[in-house]
């Protein structure tokens, strides 16, 4: 594990991560300070903590909706893919009870 000190926000923090997730835990960091700087800027938003939340909807809406690149599910978002996920589970689920009590 290694000590990590970036700035978010003009604010220092000092993370641990193994040493091959360095690069990316710095990637992230940058990349939330960017779109809470955006926002920050934009001044519609005030407080810390509002800007952090606000940042962290648009990035985790932009992941939600991003397809594979190529194979069976490239049409579906991965949001779509959860929802199938979860109706899947629940057919499943209705399915296998009536074999609970045969055990």
């Amino acid at each position: 594990m290694i000590q990590l000190d970036i700035t978010i926000m003009g604010q220092p923090y000092r993370l641990v991560c193994k040493e091959d997730e360095e690069r990316a835990l710095r990637e992230a960091a940058a990349l939330l300070d960017k779109k809470m700087n955006v926002i920050r800027d934009a001044g519609k938003v005030k407080g810390n903590d509002r800007i952090a939340v606000m940042a962290a909807l648009g990035m985790a809406a932009q992941l939600l909706s991003v397809k594979a690149p190529q194979g069976p599910l490239s049409d579906m978002s991965i949001l779509e893919v959860q929802t199938k996920i979860a109706a899947m589970h629940k057919v499943l689920d209705s399915a296998l009870t009536p074999q609970e009590t045969l055990f």
